[in-house]
């Protein structure tokens, strides 16, 4: 907890310490104000190295501040987030099991994934009235590829994917920090096989474009299939390969005179041999944690069988709050410092002079004012180029459609003529038709009338 209060920042006040009485708005000292991290004042001057110790003639109570602080963060609860990076079944649900004395939520990781997956899985948990919000992330199918050269890229997108969520978050004109869940990466425990005399070119290439992003604590899982003299073979062998290719892991802090010794002794033990497992087994009279064998059994907790008690203790029980201050001073601060000159925010101008945020606001304003009328130039000279080459189309449409118009009345006329000629025709040959008809009817009648008249006269002619 001391260290949250070592870690106050904020912004400053323009005071001055005249004939021994502070007064505001005039030059000569500032004074560092609270914000929602800082619980305290404290007097510095601008023009000369020296600090004065003012001495109070009677309690005033800031003391208990540290106090507060402790009381404030228990009800408030802490997070804390873990990447596992490990080929399938390596060991890190089992460690994490074992880290954490509980058993979380696991599901059976396939080897024939075509791509690597983060789980995020977040548990509450609680210990001694700490409230602590716990996130793991496996990487599934993690060295299962053939081709392992794009392994690490879902790894690095899901860290930044934290980052750019903090940082939009951050930016808001309305922050709610105090409620927020941060989901920022702050340590990668990462898995190495211990059946090699070294690490696989995708361990190094893993570590070397994450070493940026977050905070690297190599460990050898299950320790206890390699003899003691091949596991401190492999160590030596993994610590001259992270050194010879410029892989950063994370150092323990040797600043803080509490726990300088065992975090400088730790740093010369890294990686660390762990054995994970939630069994229970007999040795001599009592009940541990560790796995039997035919030939003998293995104590997790026993620092003579592997490194896990030395593990915990460096990760959850002396530098956990380090873990964090370093996620976000460090590779948080990394990334939204590239973040925000991406957007054309700096610090200083081309001359080295001070920039502010809002010379860095105006200037980019400008910029985006320019940018906007030229893209609506641009997108009015297309409008345009687009209407007439559309108008263009629907002349030429309509001149076809014109010619198509009188063409078509053409062979309608030409077709109506036909047709008049036709009926024409077929009426004179009605006409001729019915002429031959009246021509015949006549010529028949006279023939009957004719044949009707001659047996009458052969009738009078034999009378007489």
């Amino acid at each position: 907890m001391l260290s949250l209060f070592a870690r106050c920042q904020a912004p400053r006040v323009n005071l001055v310490l005249e004939e021994q009485s502070l007064t505001a708005n005039l030059p000569g000292c500032s004074i560092i104000h609270p914000t929602a991290y800082s619980l305290g004042y404290y007097i510095q001057t601008r023009n000369t190295q020296k600090k004065r110790t003012l001495e109070l003639s009677g309690h005033v109570g800031f003391d208990s501040l540290p106090d507060q602080l402790v009381s404030k963060a228990s009800a408030q609860g802490f997070c804390f987030n873990i990447l596992c990076v490990g080929e399938t079944g390596i060991g890190k649900s089992t460690l994490m099991n074992t880290l954490f004395n509980t058993t979380f939520e696991n599901e059976e990781a396939s080897h024939y994934g075509q791509m690597v997956e983060l789980r995020p899985h977040t548990y509450e948990l609680r210990e001694s009235n700490v409230n602590l919000k716990l996130t793991v992330v496996h990487t599934v199918g993690f060295g299962d590829q053939i081709n392992k050269e794009q392994s690490y890229k879902p790894i690095l997108e899901y860290i930044d994917a934290q980052f750019a969520k903090f940082l939009e978050e951050e930016l808001k004109i309305k922050r709610s920090l105090f409620n927020y869940h941060d989901t920022r990466i702050h340590i990668c425990l990462y898995f190495i096989a211990p059946n090699g005399h070294s690490l696989k070119s995708l361990d190094l290439v893993t570590m070397k474009k994450l070493d940026s992003k977050v905070n690297i604590i190599p460990v050898i899982a299950k320790a206890d299939t390699v003899s003691r003299n091949e596991l401190e073979k492999l160590k030596i062998k993994v610590m001259s390969e992270l050194v010879s290719n410029g892989v950063q892991i994370y150092q323990f802090p040797t600043e803080d005179e509490a726990v300088a010794e065992i975090n400088s002794s730790m740093n010369t033990l890294l990686p660390f041999a762990v054995v994970g497992s939630v069994d229970d087994v007999k040795v001599g009279n009592k009940m541990v944690k560790g796995r039997l064998y035919p030939w003998g059994s293995v104590e997790v907790e026993n620092e003579k069988h592997c490194d896990f008690v030395k593990l915990r203790e460096m990760v959850l029980r002396v530098n956990m709050e380090d873990l964090r201050e370093q996620t976000h001073a460090r590779h948080y601060e990394l990334y939204r410092r590239c973040k925000l000159e991406e957007m054309g925010f700096k610090d200083t101008g081309t001359d080295s002079q001070s920039f502010s945020l809002q010379q860095t606001y105006e200037t980019k304003r400008k910029e985006f004012i320019v940018e906007l009328q030229r893209k609506e130039e641009e997108m009015r000279q297309m409008f345009v180029n687009k209407v007439k080459e559309t108008e263009a189309e629907l002349k030429e449409k309509e001149k076809e459609l014109h010619e198509r118009f009188e063409q078509l009345k053409r062979m309608h006329q030409e077709e109506k003529k036909n047709l008049e000629e036709k009926r024409r025709e077929l009426e004179e040959e009605m006409n001729a038709f019915n002429r031959r008809k009246v021509a015949a009817e006549t010529l028949m009648g006279q023939a009957l009338q004719g044949c009707s008249q001659q047996p009458f006269k052969k009738d009078k002619d034999k009378k007489k």
